[in-house]
């Protein structure tokens, strides 16, 4: 009897050694693993990435903008060419197409047609560690994404301050924001009855029009207004024409910015930690 209780402790003890590192560092684990997947589609990925803001830009800066005949104001009697105003904006959309694609169909992937989500679990990987780590990986392809919008942003002179690097921060934020705030529905989802197309169409898309993206909110009817300000993208928007030319706002309305998009972030983070540990623990 006794090599028998030896060699069980001794596996024993094997088996809770490795779970140490799945039960401290999972999150990570998962992380890598959404990243890995991620080469599957890595040429469309690197092809967005560059092909999207040069024919954003190119088609707005050199054509678009050629038929706006007048400057958009920017406050305190300045104003600023066109592509200067649309150009933060469209760094902002970009961090949320991509944060959408993410948050989307690979949440509920993992758990209805390719449902790895269990199989981590099995591991000593907690439902909140697989969440963070499927968050984390969004956030991981929206920092590259908008690093080179901004490069080519500068290749296009739209960005007139050395502030405007900090549009990377707000445009990752608000890009994150809006993706933990789909996730936190998607992650729930267990038949597809096109979602997902609802999303874009109802959800994203409005979002683009009606966020302050190519005017100014004001310039719509006032009963529009509310759209953008409840809208994630109008926030990181505005945050990224102040830091980029100079918008001129009270410092309370930038602070307000960026808690709004702090709060999304934090609430839907922290409900999608708790329906994919749910789910799991059915």
């Amino acid at each position: 009897m006794t090599p028998f209780t030896s060699s069980g402790t001794d596996v024993t003890d094997a088996a809770l050694a490795a779970g140490v590192k799945p039960r401290r560092f999972g999150s990570l684990y998962i992380l890598e693993h959404r990243l890995l997947a991620m080469r599957a589609y890595l040429q469309t990925i690197v092809m967005t990435s560059i092909g999207n803001p040069l024919v954003y830009l190119f088609a707005l800066g050199v054509g678009l903008a050629t038929l706006v005949d007048q400057a958009v104001p920017a406050g305190g009697g300045a104003a600023v060419g066109y592509l200067t105003f649309v150009a933060p904006a469209l760094l902002a959309t970009a961090a949320v197409m991509v944060a959408t694609e993410e948050s989307t169909y690979p949440f509920m992937m993992a758990f209805k047609w390719n449902p790895i989500a269990f199989a981590m679990n099995a591991a000593p990987i907690s439902g909140n560690q697989i969440a963070n780590g499927m968050i984390l990986a969004i956030l991981a392809r929206i920092l590259p994404t908008v690093g080179i919008y901004y490069l080519v942003m500068l290749l296009f002179g739209a960005v007139p301050l050395a502030s405007g690097v900090v549009n990377i921060l707000t445009a990752s934020l608000t890009g994150i924001a809006v993706g933990v705030l789909i996730a936190s529905y998607t992650s729930r989802i267990e038949e597809d009855k096109g979602q997902m197309a609802m999303i874009m169409r109802f959800g994203v898309t409005p979002m683009f029009l009606f966020s302050g993206t190519f005017f100014p909110l004001t310039d719509l009817p006032v009963y529009f207004w509310w759209i953008g300000w409840v809208s994630p993208l109008w926030h990181g928007t505005e945050l990224g024409r102040v830091f980029s030319y100079g918008l001129e706002e009270p410092i309370w309305v930038t602070l307000l910015h960026v808690a709004y998009l702090a709060a999304i972030t934090v609430v839907c983070w922290w409900i999608t930690q708790r329906v994919v540990t749910r789910r799991l623990n059915k």
